[in-house]
């Protein structure tokens, strides 16, 4: 793997230096990267630049101040300061402009990040500091990695960044992005599914209150159940993780989906459909979920006693409101997939088409690109759509015509 790494950071320097001293084009070189590459150009950002430009010190913690992110990043910081130190990386969440609010870096990542200025304050934009992951995620509103000499600045051509768009839960609206950095030769293909971890953690931890300034305060301050079911199976009662089998998450994602309530009869055909499991089965795992939720079960019919949300209904949500982009990044897969529960599967595919269908109706370059790079690869349908509205030179063009390619292979 060493040398593979290796191999493939000789390739990054000596397309990078084709493009810096010749102007000429590597196809090896990624399209948003060679974009990026050419933005910067065009921008006159020098490769020898030394450090990023600072903006105000004032400004930058009143934007702090203000933002949702604050609060949040507080509340999840815990988390983030130990996936720093554990894999000696360095955190940034940036603002919708890409510049810095917050960092925290592992004892190694921290003194390189300060000699770059990899700090609050700092302007992180490709105009700024060229190619870079934080403003490739921030501009293409998606997961982007850059690797070595893919950053344009020689003095980050060692490291590799992964970053992730952060959302407004409620309104979808980008507030920044998070990045992970460290040197290259600790690259590891997990690296960008951490990142997307790590934003989706600030995103749940945003209240609602602050998320949606307009809305009624809660009736109670606990935050509830809260399920995520897409890609993903996690369940939080108040913050803290419930530990639950398979079967009980189905369970109870049922339960969360239908607050009016259902009866023994009904919950037992949606979980077990027409295969022989008796009554006895499901209410022994229903005594379990009613010991797991402090008693905040009802029976006759089952009914959950206590505020619940679910990503389904979020992204449901996204899409009745037109929020297309916004309901992709939500969606982080397949729900419960392998699930063998009638009514689930019924409703994995409805969530799925429903998505699709909002796509090909309102084909939005940077949703159709997430949704084919990391849901439907082969689906070219939403592709050739997109494409079909869009007119030269829009950037995107060159992206999804790549992966027009992919999905037609």
């Amino acid at each position: 793997m060493a040398d593979d790494l290796h191999t493939r950071r000789m390739d990054a320097v000596c397309a990078w230096t084709m493009f810096t001293e010749h102007g000429d084009v590597a196809a090896e070189v990624r399209p948003e990267i060679l974009l990026s590459w050419g933005r910067s150009q065009k921008a006159r950002v020098s490769t020898e630049v030394e450090a990023a430009p600072m903006t105000d010190e004032s400004e930058t913690d009143a934007v702090w101040r203000d933002t949702p992110l604050q609060t949040a990043v507080e509340s999840v910081e815990s988390e983030l300061r130990r996936t720093a130190e554990d894999g000696d990386l360095v955190i940034a969440v940036t603002d919708a402009d890409t510049r810095i609010l917050w960092t925290y870096g592992g004892r190694v990542m921290r003194n390189k990040a300060e000699q770059v200025r990899f700090v609050p304050g700092a302007r992180w934009d490709d105009e700024s500091m060229g190619t870079n992951a934080l403003d490739l995620a921030n501009r293409l509103d998606a997961p982007s990695m850059v690797f070595s000499a893919e950053h344009y600045a020689r003095i980050v051509g060692n490291w590799v960044c992964w970053a992730a768009p952060v959302h407004d839960p409620v309104s979808g609206r980008r507030l920044g992005v998070l990045d992970l950095s460290t040197t290259w030769d600790r690259t590891h293909p997990i690296g960008l599914a951490t990142a997307r971890v790590m934003a989706r953690l600030i995103e749940n931890a945003i209240p609602y209150s602050t998320a949606h300034p307009t809305a009624e305060q809660p009736e109670t301050a606990d935050p509830g159940l809260v399920m995520t079911l897409l890609g993903t199976a996690e369940t939080r009662l108040d913050g803290y993780r419930l530990l639950l089998n398979r079967r009980q998450t189905e369970v109870l994602a049922l339960l969360a989906l239908h607050p009016e309530g259902l009866s023994l009869e009904q919950l037992h055909a949606m979980v077990y459909g027409d295969q022989a499991v008796t009554f006895s089965t499901l209410k022994a795992e229903v005594s379990h979920l009613r010991r797991a939720l402090g008693g905040q079960l009802a029976s006759r019919p089952y009914r959950l006693l206590m505020p619940a949300a679910t990503d389904v209904q979020h992204v449901l949500s996204l899409i009745r409101a037109g929020h297309v982009s916004a309901a992709v990044d939500a969606y982080g897969g397949d729900l419960l997939p392998g699930t063998n529960s009638p009514a689930l599967s019924e409703l994995a595919d409805y969530v799925a088409v429903a998505l699709r269908e909002a796509l090909l109706a309102d084909p939005r370059p940077d949703a159709v690109l997430r949704y084919s790079e990391e849901l439907a690869p082969y689906d070219r349908e939403v592709v050739d759509a997109c494409l079909h509205r869009l007119q030269p030179p829009h950037p995107a063009i060159p992206l999804l015509k790549a992966r027009q390619a992919v999905a037609s292979r």
